[in-house]
C-alpha cells in the first residue's frame, strides 16, 4: 500500500491570529514579539516579510527594516487555544496526528481512500475547514514520507497545496539547494558545498561513505533524504487535553431551537470520539461566535466524568438556553475537557443509565464497522440538511 503523509503548516500563524481577531490589523505589517529593545521576532505577517522581517530576527533589526511595523506581544495562551482547535480538525481526518509545534503537524492518511477520494482531497478539505471554521489559512504538503511532505508544504506558501508523487521525487529534488534537506543548517551546508555538492541531486549521487566521512553518521541520513527516502513514522503518542467539535454555519442561526438541533449533532460526534478513545470528561464548554464576530464561551463542570450523548447534551443545552441571542450565531462549538481514562467498556457509561449505555454501544459498534456516518439519531439528520 502506498504510504501518504500530509504536513500542514499554518501561514504566519501568530500574526494571522492577531489579524483575524483585530480587523484593523489586516493588510498591515504585523510583527509578533520583539516588543522590547532586546526582543526577538517570533512571527511576522506576510506584509512585514516583504520588508525582510523574519522570525528569530532581533527587534532592532526588524524595526530598522520595517519602521512602520506594528509590534505586538506574543499571546501564547490564545495561540495554544487556536492550536487545539486545529488539532480537533485534524482528528476528523486521521487518528495518526503528530504535532510538531503550535502551528504545524503531520498526518498519516495511508489507506484512507475508503473514506475520502484521495490524499489530496483530504488536504483540500483540511484547508477548507481551517478557513471556514477558524478564518485562517494553512499550506499543506502531500507526499510519501515526512521529509517530502514538509518540503512540499513550504513550496507554495501562503495558502498553498503541493503534491509530490513517487514518480516525481527525483525531478523535484534534483535542483533544490542542499539547505532544503531536513537537518542541514549553515555549517553542514558549507561542508557539502566545499565538497562540490550544491544541490540535493548532487548529494543523492554522492557516495554515502564520502558524506559520512565529512558529516559523521548524519551523512548516511543525508544520502537517504536526498534520494527521497524517509522511513520515520508519524508519532501520534500525544494525549488530548480536550475533545470538541465546531461548525461555522453557511447562514447565521437566529432561532434557539435551530441552535439546539445543531448542538445535538455536535454532541453526538463528541460523545462518539470520547467513547472511541475510552475517555470521559468533566467539563463541558460551549463556544458561540455571533454574526458580529463577538465570541463567548460558557462552561460547566460535572461531579462525575461523562461520555454519553444524552448527558453531555443535557448540560450543553442548559448552557445554550441561558445565552441571550440578540444577533445571529455564526459558529457553535462544544468541547469536553478534564478528560480521564474510562477503563473497561462498561465503565465508559455514566450515571448508571443502562438503556442509554446499551443504545450507545449498539450505535458505536455500527460506526466502528461502517464509519461514523453510517448511523445517526433523527435530530442530527435535520442538522445535516441545513
Amino acid at each position: 500500500m502506498q504510504r501518504w503523509i500530509i504536513h500542514v503548516d499554518m501561514d504566519a500563524f501568530f500574526a494571522a491570529v492577531e489579524q483575524r481577531d483585530n480587523p484593523e490589523l489586516r493588510g498591515c505589517p504585523v510583527i509578533i514579539g520583539g516588543t522590547g529593545p532586546r526582543g526577538v521576532v517570533a512571527t511576522a505577517s506576510y506584509e512585514a516579510r516583504k520588508f525582510g522581517v523574519r522570525s528569530a530576527m532581533s527587534s532592532l533589526e526588524a524595526r530598522r527594516r520595517c519602521p512602520q511595523g506594528i509590534f505586538l506581544p506574543s499571546d501564547h495562551k490564545k495561540y495554544s487555544r487556536v492550536s487545539q482547535e486545529i488539532l480537533h480538525i485534524f482528528a476528523d481526518f486521521s487518528p495518526l496526528v503528530e504535532p510538531l509545534s503550535l502551528d504545524e503537524a503531520f498526518l498519516d492518511v495511508t489507506g484512507m481512500e475508503g473514506l475520502f477520494a484521495s490524499p489530496v482531497d483530504i488536504a483540500v478539505k483540511i484547508k477548507a475547514r481551517i478557513k471556514a471554521e477558524l478564518d485562517l489559512t494553512a499550506s499543506a504538503g502531500v507526499a510519501p514520507n515526512k521529509f517530502l511532505a514538509k518540503l512540499a508544504s513550504d513550496m507554495n506558501k501562503p495558502d498553498g497545496l503541493m503534491v509530490i508523487r513517487p514518480e516525481e521525487i527525483t525531478a523535484i529534488l534534483a535542483d533544490l539547494p542542499v539547505n532544503r534537506l531536513w537537518g542541514v543548517g549553515k555549517t553542514t551546508a558549507q561542508i557539502l558545498i566545499k565538497l562540490g555538492l550544491k544541490t540535493i541531486g548532487q548529494v543523492a549521487q554522492a557516495e554515502p561513505e564520502l558524506l559520512a566521512k565529512h558529516c559523521g553518521q548524519f551523512g548516511h541520513t543525508l544520502h537517504q533524504l536526498a534520494n527521497g527516502q524517509d522511513s520515520r513514522l508519524v508519532d501520534s503518542e500525544w494525549q488530548p487535553k480536550s475533545i470538541g467539535k465546531e461548525i461555522t454555519f453557511t447562514k447565521d442561526l437566529t432561532a434557539l431551537e435551530d441552535l439546539k438541533t445543531e448542538l445535538w449533532s455536535q454532541v453526538e460526534k463528541v460523545g462518539w470520539r470520547l467513547r472511541r478513545q475510552k475517555l470521559s470528561g468533566r467539563t463541558i464548554t460551549i463556544k458561540i461566535r455571533f454574526a458580529s464576530f463577538r465570541t463567548i464561551t460558557r462552561s460547566r463542570t460535572l461531579a462525575v466524568a461523562a461520555c454519553l450523548d444524552e448527558t453531555l447534551y443535557h448540560v450543553a443545552e442548559e448552557i445554550v438556553s441561558k445565552v441571550a441571542l440578540n444577533e445571529g450565531v455564526r459558529l457553535l462549538g462544544v468541547t469536553v475537557s478534564g478528560l480521564v481514562a474510562a477503563g473497561g467498556q462498561m465503565s465508559l457509561f455514566d450515571q448508571g443509565d443502562e438503556k442509554a449505555a446499551a443504545v450507545a454501544q449498539a450505535i458505536d459498534k455500527v460506526k466502528e464497522r461502517f464509519g461514523e456516518a453510517a448511523v445517526t439519531r433523527g435530530r442530527s439528520m435535520i442538522a445535516r440538511q441545513r
